[in-house]
């Protein structure tokens, strides 16, 4: 059986620190006389014992390394108990949700999916919008280090190739993961300060700057406003989309470009796909409602190219009415949700490392039907993609859309409508934000989904974030058994 201490140790230490961090608002909230402080308060206190009790009861003399059985169930464990008490301020305080909605709306936030069922976030409390930044900054800062130390043995993210470099942690999950944990954090807090500081100069309050910099490096999604950046100036789209972009490229290049090695992000394979593809989008929908629609073209390109690159990385930002743009708009901004950003980013959905080796090997597949005998290696910047990878990547695709069509069935069930149920599975896995349908308000708030459609969502937001096998790993019985 797999001891379970080292991991109700590390997770309760995890939940006080996020009990600590719920003072941050609180702080907030009491310098603007704003009486929902104390919930705030009240949930701190409530989040800090039960993670100081868990760490206590869990603590071990023994100071080994977390083994790879362990490490599965860290993941899952922390992405489930962390939005549970995440729900504490928002049940306690405004917006005062019930169970089901503050749940959903927490786990919208650790998963960085931006999906929300609040309607009046103009009208909210600055402390409780802050904590749903902060909920999102908290869940990319920890995916981007789960991405690193924990996947990369599934073989399925991509994180493999960096092993070359001197980035291998297979094994060496203590120290070698502080090391690189204590980098990414650097980077990823570097990032936040250079965005809010951009938000600043732009026009924006310190509180929006602040707010809308958390979940942006997070590509979360979450806004203080109803309109999202619609209630902002219209030059902060612009930043926006920059920093949506450097959230989406790999966090272990930033690392190398911080040792003054800037060589690898510029021949990272991935980064000029993602690029190249975002860039083909943001053209071909440019062109598309221009030539729809009478329009001038400044405002139509800052509006496609915020919302493409809102999409394509995940982050759920919404500048105007993407409906507007008619159906063939739509169905192309779906198919650009799935693609995601690159390995080692705080971006879900399929990512551009698994496109590319799925191209790959249909490629190699089509030489094999003209030239059977001939040898068709599939390569990836320049390296020979090791069968095992092909097939555990082979594996995810099948996985994906498996799990995508049984959400979309189980969502429909629930009573909502086709489209709607479509994109609401489609923002779930691959954890994107926005959903379009007659049951989505008209700020984009799910508040009117039956609970059983948003625990079904809140399902959907899980196994995605957590790239779906680290997962159903857990349900094999043989795992259990070590």
């Amino acid at each position: 059986m797999i001891d379970l201490r080292p991991v109700g140790y590390v997770i309760g230490l995890l939940i006080a620190t996020l009990g600590a961090v719920m003072l941050i608002p609180m702080v907030v909230d009491i310098s603007r006389d704003d009486p929902h402080w104390f919930a705030f308060l009240e949930s701190a206190i409530i989040t800090g014992a039960s993670g100081g009790f868990l760490a206590l009861a869990c603590r071990s003399e023994e100071r080994n390394s977390l083994t790879l059985h362990q490490s599965f169930v860290l993941t899952a464990g922390i992405w489930l108990t962390v939005p549970l008490f995440g729900t504490l301020p928002l049940m306690l305080g405004a917006p005062g949700l019930g169970f089901t909605d503050a749940y959903f709306e927490a786990m919208s936030g650790v998963t960085t999916t931006g999906a929300t069922v609040i309607v009046g976030l103009d009208a909210l409390p600055l402390g409780a919008n802050l904590w749903r930044g902060l909920l999102q900054w908290l869940g990319g800062l920890g995916i981007v280090i789960v991405a690193m130390i924990f996947l990369p043995i599934m073989k399925v993210g991509g994180m493999q190739f960096f092993r070359s470099e001197g980035f291998d942690t297979l094994g060496k999950i203590l120290p070698r993961a502080m090391d690189i944990s204590s980098a990414l954090i650097r980077i990823y807090l570097g990032l936040t300060i250079a965005c809010a500081s951009a938000y600043a100069l732009l026009g924006l309050s310190p509180f929006d700057a602040a707010m809308h910099a958390l979940t942006t490096v997070s590509t979360g999604g979450f806004s203080s406003y109803d309109a999202s950046f619609g209630g902002l100036p219209a030059q902060a789209a612009i930043a926006g989309s920059g920093f949506m972009i450097l959230a989406s490229l790999p966090f272990i290049r930033y690392v190398q470009l911080a040792q003054g090695q800037g060589g690898p992000i510029l021949r990272d394979v991935q980064v000029r796909a993602f690029l190249r593809w975002t860039a083909y989008a943001v053209a071909a929908l440019v062109a598309y409602r221009l030539i729809r629609d009478d329009l001038a073209f400044l405002p139509v390109l800052r509006e496609t190219a915020f919302n493409v690159i809102s999409v394509v990385t995940g982050t759920g930002f919404a500048l105007g009415d993407v409906t507007a743009w008619g159906h063939m708009a739509l169905v192309l901004l779906v198919m650009l949700g799935l693609v995601g950003g690159c390995s080692s980013s705080t971006v879900c959905s399929i990512k551009v490392f698994r496109w590319l080796i799925l191209l790959g090997a249909i490629r190699a597949q089509i030489r094999r039907l003209h030239s059977p005998h001939r040898v068709q290696p599939i390569r990836l910047d320049g390296r020979v993609v090791e069968e095992d990878v092909i097939s555990s990547v082979m594996a995810f695709f099948t996985l994906f859309m498996v799990t995508f069509g049984v959400l979309i069935v189980a969502l429909s069930l629930t009573g909502l409508a086709s489209q709607t149920a479509i994109t609401a599975a489609w923002t779930a896995i691959a954890n994107i934000g926005p959903a379009w349908g007659p049951e989505v308000s008209a700020s984009g708030a799910m508040d009117g989904f039956p609970a059983a459609a948003k625990w079904v969502m809140i399902v959907g937001m899980f196994l995605g974030r957590l790239e779906l096998l680290s997962v159903f790993v857990l349900l094999m019985p043989r795992f259990w058994r070590g």
